[in-house]
């Protein structure tokens, strides 16, 4: 029973194109999904090699075209993100404020487990442990090819590394991206850690990171003029008292 019917679909579908011959001028698309014979054998004809490249030439575009979309998806999280991260240190005041937003902003939009921020300047009174890295200690030490370089690293941090940054929690770390922050006014590390090794990968570009570092070191800078200028402020309250 399935043979006639199959017999009789075929034979309707021969007796409609024989009333309709202009029908694949119509849809030519269809062209595309269809394999037809040609009567020399296995010979191929001019008109059948142009539809095979022009089959090959047409799924290539489509991959490109599915491989611009994801780039294009990828790049518009990526400016999302890096829009929240300035607000973030816009809104901050202090440079408490830039430290606790920090973590906020990189732990729930780009996804990391662990934030560390260490300025190299002699450390001054903050409400903030481990901020500041006494420039010349042995905690400088591991970072000395980063800052030396002054480009980020991804990978599998060092264990004294680990430690310095993200103190208790160093065991935890599998992967992070070192991102040294050296400007004429400020020297400090960012680091983002995370517990997948894959997460930051020594293979990664460095274009996002470098925004991030220029966007957070100018925000610190600022920050950290603002506390010297209310230092001397206080000093000079203090001279008059006496």
């Amino acid at each position: 029973m399935s043979e006639q019917q199959s017999d009789l679909t075929a034979t309707q579908v021969e007796a409609y194109l024989q009333q309709h011959p202009e029908f694949f001028n119509e849809h030519l698309h269809l062209l595309e999904h269809m394999s037809i014979p040609h009567p020399s054998g296995n010979a191929i004809s001019l008109i059948s090699k142009q539809l095979e490249i022009f089959r090959s030439r047409h799924h290539e575009m489509e991959n490109q075209l599915t491989a611009l979309i994801e780039i294009a998806r990828d790049n518009d999280t990526s400016f999302n993100r890096m829009h929240k991260l300035t607000l973030a240190l816009l809104d901050s005041t202090t440079l408490d404020e830039a430290v606790a937003n920090l973590d906020i902003v990189l732990s729930e939009y780009f996804m990391t487990d662990f934030v560390a921020v260490r300025i190299i300047k002699q450390s001054p009174d903050s409400a903030i442990a481990n901020l500041f890295i006494e420039p010349g200690s042995k905690d400088v030490e591991p970072f000395i090819n980063e800052l030396t370089s002054n480009q980020p690293k991804c990978g599998r941090p060092t264990l004294a590394q680990a430690k310095v940054l993200f103190g208790d929690s160093a065991f935890e770390v599998k992967s992070c991206a070192i991102i040294p922050m050296t400007f004429t006014e400020l020297d400090g590390i960012l680091a983002i850690g995370s517990r997948e090794e894959g997460r930051f990968h020594y293979s990664m570009g460095n274009l996002f990171l470098n925004q991030m570092r220029e966007i957070i070191g100018t925000r610190l800078i600022t920050l950290l003029q603002q506390d010297c200028l209310r230092d001397v402020g206080k000093g000079r309250e203090q001279e008059q008292k006496l």
